[in-house]
């Protein structure tokens, strides 16, 4: 089975962008799923439900999403009822939405989970017993389980990997918007990246205008950050998974541009 992950949409340039790349990566590539973070989806922050549904329309199986999944108030209004859209599973008990879904793509169960990191995050419960928990829960239910690990550090980023090599198919790194080139497969047959990277503005920091970034930096006055123009990046990475033994395969680093 052949997956896409695909990096952080930001806002109206990443969902035009992913809407153009995803059916032609589709038939390209010859994807049978595709599982993309939407947490910047609208406007560069938060998530709507049209731009939930707009997301799912361009073909996209599961959104997952992170720690800006509730910047946009209206999404306690829609993400309890919303069976494709998942937000960090450790969050505490009680948190509105699911941390975790599972998906039947033509016969094969795939459990797709959604953690958040602790250093430099927003306080969450932790990530590490967490996963371990809910793989108790659905790992006899699923044939593979995959992760989006949606953490600033990339040292934690890499021992959730190390931790769930050989338990999990793949741990797919969202949140920094940069694409690192550390694709691989781990001893244990665990597929692994650091970030995906985003779908967005190019010429930008991080998707956002980058003079008012620098202008934020060089004063360290507040600034309000709207998203960049022109050229948009499309980072993603596909991932092989054999649906026997639940290991991956293969997994290939994708940059195109818009």
């Amino acid at each position: 089975m052949k997956i896409l992950f695909v990096g952080d949409i930001s806002g109206r340039p990443g969902r035009m962008a992913a809407a153009h790349f995803l059916p032609l990566l589709t038939q390209e590539l010859g994807v049978n799923m595709i599982i993309a973070n939407g947490e910047n989806a609208a406007g560069g922050i938060g998530l709507t439900a049209p731009v939930f549904e707009e997301i799912l329309a361009a073909g996209v199986s599961i959104v997952t999403s992170g720690n800006h999944v509730w910047d946009k108030k209206e999404i306690f209004a829609f993400i309890d009822r919303a069976d494709k859209l998942i937000r960090p599973a450790n969050y505490p008990p009680g948190t509105p939405g699911r941390g975790y879904q599972t998906v039947d793509v033509n016969g094969t169960v795939v459990g797709v989970v959604n953690l958040s990191g602790r250093v430099y995050m927003p306080p969450v419960d932790c990530p590490f017993q967490t996963i371990d928990k809910i793989l108790n829960e659905i790992g006899e239910r699923c044939d593979f389980v995959v992760v989006d690990f949606h953490a600033e550090a990339s040292s934690e980023k890499m021992a959730l990997g190390w931790y769930l090599d050989g338990r999990v198919a793949a741990v797919i790194g969202t949140h920094t918007h940069i694409q690192t080139a550390d694709e691989r497969i781990l001893p244990g047959g665990t597929a692994y990246i650091t970030d995906l990277g985003m779908v967005g503005p190019w010429n930008s920091v991080l998707g956002v205008d980058k003079d008012l970034v620098i202008k934020k930096f060089v004063t360290g006055l507040p600034a309000k950050f709207q998203l960049a123009e022109g050229v948009v990046v499309f980072n993603a990475a596909l991932v092989e998974v054999d649906e026997l033994s639940g290991k991956a395969l293969n997994i290939m680093r994708i940059q195109r541009f818009k």
